[in-house]
């Protein structure tokens, strides 16, 4: 008998869609038996490589299916490890292994085989796409891989924006340094280090400036139009490339105030966008109301008080709504809109400088999907609730 594991995850996954583990008992005795089972004990933990706990969080077990096969999914058990926000954790990343044998019952006894332990992986707060195959590498399903981002390729900013992108450094890439090309200061390409691949959960993910207006922007001659892509080793040398390269626009401002919105992407971290035209807040009540008893009845003589009343709110809640809109975009923005509508995480910067937020849930339940084609023009509109209110109530 010999126990294999014959499909392993890729070597970083998304935690939301399938991730799945096949395993196979060489021995057709064992396989047909009534009582045979695969079990795999499930680890998963956050720190260094090696801080995997002797006892699993999980036993999974899976009877052969019709070809003798046992399929594990850790998906759903990983995704719910991942309870804090992105905004409180911008790792978000987890180790995750199994140990996996085999069960049957010969007589009265019941026996267990070998282990064998998978090798160690990792997941991230996210999901892959329909198309996209099953363990599927990101490095084949994900454009700007490792770049944490679905794009579009082609961004504009406004001159106050602030904003970070973030990359994954973990051993299973070798990306190195990213470069900010200034294409109207072409001399000046600067090439910036990224910190040391990692083998820790915590150093797995890092953030870049998307930005002139970060803090530790590289360029030091005044740009508005850039590009930015990753590289391996010092210096671009035209053939070092990973991924695809971020073009951007510096844009003049509308005569409208600008709303910035960020979002959790399908990787767990943010993406940004500018609604530049007309937007506006909405303020809502909602009151309950019933009808008190005036009079002093517990007193000698019957009377009342000149502010006592028979209408009483007592209950008033308060919500804030915004809309928004876009100026007039390409049509790849399409993809990132409806990760916009899909996130369970989203924020309104309304301080840049200070980055400061407030969250908000979308409203928008549906889009239609414009083409240049079509529709020659492309404009959207979305919705959202503040997700806190006028009180400052918990």
């Amino acid at each position: 008998m010999s126990l294999s594991i014959t499909q392993n995850p890729s070597s970083v996954a998304l935690a939301q869609s399938p991730t799945a583990f096949s395993v196979f008992e060489s021995s057709a005795e064992l396989r047909t038996s009534s009582s045979f089972q695969y079990l795999s004990e499930l680890y998963y933990w956050t720190g260094s490589l090696t801080e995997s706990g002797s006892t699993s969080q999980y036993t999974l077990a899976k009877f052969p299916n019709k070809v003798g096969v046992g399929i594990f999914d850790v998906s759903r058990v990983l995704s719910s490890t991942f309870q804090s926000l992105r905004a409180a954790d911008s790792s978000s990343v987890q180790f995750y292994a199994i140990d996996t044998y085999v069960q049957y019952q010969s007589g009265s006894q019941f026996y267990t085989g070998s282990h064998v332990r998978s090798d160690t992986f990792k997941a991230v707060d996210g999901y892959d796409l329909f198309q996209s195959q099953v363990n599927e590498d990101l490095t084949n399903s994900a454009t700007y891989w490792p770049m944490m981002t679905d794009g579009p390729q082609s961004q504009s900013v406004l001159p106050g924006n602030y904003g970070r992108m973030s990359v994954w450094i973990g051993p299973e890439t070798d990306v190195s340094h990213y470069i900010i090309s200034a294409s109207d200061f072409p001399g000046e390409d600067q090439s910036t280090a990224l910190p040391a691949t990692s083998n820790n959960t915590s150093g797995s993910i890092v953030t870049i400036p998307m930005t002139v207006n970060e803090p530790d922007w590289p360029i030091t001659t005044s740009t508005k139009d850039y590009k930015i892509f990753l590289i391996t080793g010092s210096n671009y040398n035209g053939s070092n490339q990973i991924g695809d390269t971020q073009f951007f626009e510096e844009k003049c401002p509308s005569k409208y105030d600008n709303i910035r919105i960020k979002w959790k992407n399908r990787f767990g971290q943010f993406d940004y966008f500018n609604f530049n035209l007309v937007s506006t807040e909405t303020f809502n009540t909602q009151r309950s109301k019933y009808q008190p008893q005036i009079g002093s009845w517990d007193g000698g003589t019957l009377s009342y008080q000149d502010y006592e009343t028979t209408i009483q709110n007592y209950i008033i809640d308060s919500t804030l709504n915004l809309s928004v809109n876009t100026d007039y975009v390409k049509e790849e923005y399409n993809d990132i809109f409806k990760q916009l509508i899909s996130s369970d995480e989203i924020y309104w910067v309304y301080d840049e400088p200070n980055n400061k937020v407030k969250p908000l849930a979308i409203n928008t339940t549906r889009f239609n999907i414009k083409t240049e084609k079509v529709d020659k023009l492309i404009q959207y509109a979305f919705t959202f609730t503040q997700g806190q209110g006028y009180k400052l109530i918990f």
